[in-house]
């Protein structure tokens, strides 16, 4: 994509990862439930990274709600409703964005998660349930949001059922794949990338993401995403790899990459832009100054942001 064309984009800048700015910020322990026991206990420290984010320049700020569903808070903290930790997540996310300097509008998302865990396919839920249940937060969630974002798709199963429940309640909403570390082609379940986008595409999501996975992996991913002629995002995460996290562990079992600060992360979204990625944000060990250095470069190339997935 020439220079000039890129001036007349709007991209859309997403915030970071949250839940790893939470491990590095609490002294707590790291939990099953990531970020959302550190709500519960510091809920300042979420909405300081949600300022932090803010700050840096991000437009979009997202909940913290991957950790919210019914498997695994009836795993890990039974006591706590679905309802209650998406109500603090609002809050925390509200308060977050009031605290901040960004003199741009910032809109809020919803993070629909995996719903059981990360990367591995073969504990996912059926079609039915995963529909009944990210139904379920898309409701709860639908009057206080501006979108969501089904993120961290590793199945085409829980990627459909997600996107349905998005399209029938009228909701903006994008769908996010993480990829195999080895083969950018496929999802982390060995289904194609292809074929998933095929399979959600019926489903008229507003977009088509990349996202918790290597940067270079994202790049090669991009490559098969972008033809499909629906808008594109990418947020990489900055992990060595996650194969050493299992249904139950926590993040501190995964090694971050020492090569990827935000000049070198700003390296990848560089060529993401060219490539026409319109949307651009950061997943896990990809911080506020990761986004800092995003904002800056857009504002130097005089490329406008928005806080719309869909302008």
């Amino acid at each position: 994509m020439s220079d000039e064309n890129l001036s007349t984009m709007k991209i859309t800048l997403l915030d970071g990862g949250l839940g790893q700015e939470l491990i590095k910020r609490s002294s707590a322990p790291p939990h099953p439930l990531w970020s959302t026991k550190v709500m519960l206990d510091e809920p300042h420290l979420v909405s300081e990274i949600h300022r932090d984010f803010c700050d840096a320049g991000a437009r979009v700020i997202c909940l913290n709600t991957y950790a919210v569903s019914r498997h695994r808070l009836k795993t890990f903290a039974p006591e706590h409703s679905v309802k209650e930790m998406l109500d603090v997540a609002a809050n925390t996310a509200k308060a977050g964005i009031s605290a901040s300097s960004a003199t741009n509008p910032v809109s809020t998302v919803a993070s629909l998660p995996p719903l059981n865990a990360s990367y591995d396919h073969t504990v996912a839920p059926d079609f039915d349930s995963a529909y009944e249940q990210y139904s379920e937060l898309v409701t709860l969630q639908k009057d206080s949001v501006d979108g969501f974002l089904l993120e961290t798709m590793s199945n085409i199963t829980e990627a459909t059922a997600g996107a349905k429940a998005i399209r029938d309640a009228g909701v903006t909403g994008a769908v996010a794949f993480t990829l195999s570390d080895s083969d950018p082609q496929k999802l982390r379940s060995g289904e194609l990338l292809e074929d998933a986008i095929t399979a959600v595409k019926p489903y008229s999501p507003d977009a088509i993401m990349l996202n918790c996975s290597t940067p270079e992996v994202v790049t090669e991913g991009l490559k098969i995403a972008l033809p499909s002629g629906i808008r594109c995002g990418a947020y990489a995460n900055g992990f060595t790899s996650v194969e050493a996290l299992v249904p139950g562990s926590t993040v501190d079992r995964l090694a971050s990459r020492k090569d990827l600060g935000p000049e070198d992360y700003l390296a990848f979204v560089k060529t993401w832009l060219e490539m026409g990625v319109a949307i651009i944000g950061g997943c896990c060990e990809i911080g506020p100054d990761h986004i800092k250095a995003i904002r800056a470069y857009l504002d130097e190339q005089g490329i406008e942001t928005t806080e719309a997935l869909v302008p």
